[in-house]
């Protein structure tokens, strides 16, 4: 019979250890004999093995049960550690993929994407890595010296931010909306959006900060661009909402970022549409990565994307789309001046603006299967709101 002698250690003090360790050498119905000095030995033997499933025989031998094997029989493996499942399981839990489950847990509610099909993307584990790596801190990323610009520049400026913020706060709610309901199984996506709503948090953050860098109270709010924003923040499907949001609003406003970036009046607006022009990118190459992989498995996909936006677009045929504060202030921040020619200047820079959004949006959705025909008529139907 093998012997453990435990010493002085007493089973309250971690000799549990040792006594499993040993134990789970054995057959069921070997015997193991217990040593030691500690006066409680005796009595906290046999608790410890009541629990567990073994018995004693006289007063400190430990014959092991079968209880083990019963408890872990049939027991599944929560998917593989390296490969998504098609299927989550709602048993599954919380548990780390690839984790051996125990039976009787609570099943994890409210997780309806639960099916690789329809949340995953090879482009998830490379994204989060990048997101991860250049995640930046506006206190010491932007120089918040006030500018000096002319009453009127800055006023545009900062109902351009107030535009800005309420568009962000809905890219913000959008995918949080989802990140909920994404079974954790496929953690690369439930990661990668976590990132994404941290990326809109700041981008909310920045444009509040400058907005009111000067002094100024915020800008007009739209009841058309709220509507339209709250289209998105209806739609039901993950996917559609992705496609609405990300592959057509967001693709959109890289190109307002980068109009913004070029004629920005001041280094602190140039700066920040800078830095949030490269977190949007990331958001969108997510988007055309997961859908992509979408469609290409179920054409029919692309057929309720193109519902979606068709949906949207009825939706909001009676309101006004862009705000003409918005529009204008667009307009004076590419002039810089009052000037005719300036303000002509100004103008046309905006209608390259929206130009250059429709070839981007066209391109983006050529990418996603749509035909150059399809892609123009669809694109035409996105919100004239941007986002």
């Amino acid at each position: 019979m093998t012997v453990v002698d435990l010493g002085p250690v007493g089973l309250d003090h971690g000799g549990h250890l040792l006594l499993e360790r040993a134990v789970a050498g054995l057959r069921p119905g070997q015997q193991l004999r217990i040593e030691g000095t500690d006066p409680g030995l005796g009595l906290h033997l046999r608790v410890w093995a009541r629990q567990r499933g073994h018995r004693i025989e006289g007063d400190r031998t430990v014959v092991r049960g079968d209880l083990p094997e019963r408890r872990w029989a049939g027991t599944q493996r929560a998917g593989s550690r390296d490969e998504p499942a098609g299927q989550a399981q709602p048993g599954w839990g919380l548990a780390a993929r690839g984790a051996l489950v125990e039976s009787g847990g609570p099943p994890l509610l409210g997780v309806d994407l639960d099916q690789r099909e329809m949340v995953w993307s090879e482009l998830a584990s490379k994204l989060y890595a990048q997101a991860a790596a250049n995640q930046w801190d506006p206190a010491t990323a932007v120089d918040w010296s006030p500018p000096d610009l002319p009453s009127e520049i800055e006023t545009a400026v900062v109902q351009t931010m107030t535009y800005l913020i309420e568009n962000e706060q809905a890219a913000l709610m959008v995918p949080a909306r989802f990140l909920g309901r994404i079974h954790p199984h496929y953690r690369e996506i439930v990661a990668f959006l976590a990132t994404q709503i941290a990326d809109e948090a700041r981008h909310v953050e920045v444009f509040t900060r400058r907005a009111a860098l000067c002094g100024h109270s915020p800008g007009i709010s739209g009841a058309g661009g709220r509507a339209s924003l709250q289209s998105l923040l209806e739609e039901p499907d993950w996917a559609s909402a992705s496609f609405l949001l990300s592959v057509l609003g967001e693709g959109s406003f890289l190109s307002l970022l980068s109009f913004l970036e070029q004629y920005a009046p001041d280094p602190v607006t140039a700066r920040i549409s800078h830095l949030v022009l490269a977190d949007e990118a990331r958001h969108v190459a997510f988007a055309l990565g997961h859908l992509g992989e979408h469609v290409t498995a179920d054409a029919g996909q692309r057929d309720r994307l193109r519902a979606a936006l068709e949906r949207r677009h009825d939706t909001l045929a009676k309101t006004a789309g862009l705000s003409p504060a918005v529009h204008d202030s667009l307009i004076l921040i590419a002039a810089g001046s009052w000037t005719p020619a300036a303000i002509q200047g100004g103008w046309d820079a905006v209608q390259a603006l929206q130009a250059d959004m429709d070839e981007g949006r066209r391109r983006r959705l050529v990418r996603l299967g749509f035909d150059e025909n399809q892609a123009a008529e669809l694109s035409a139907l996105h919100t004239k709101n941007f986002m």
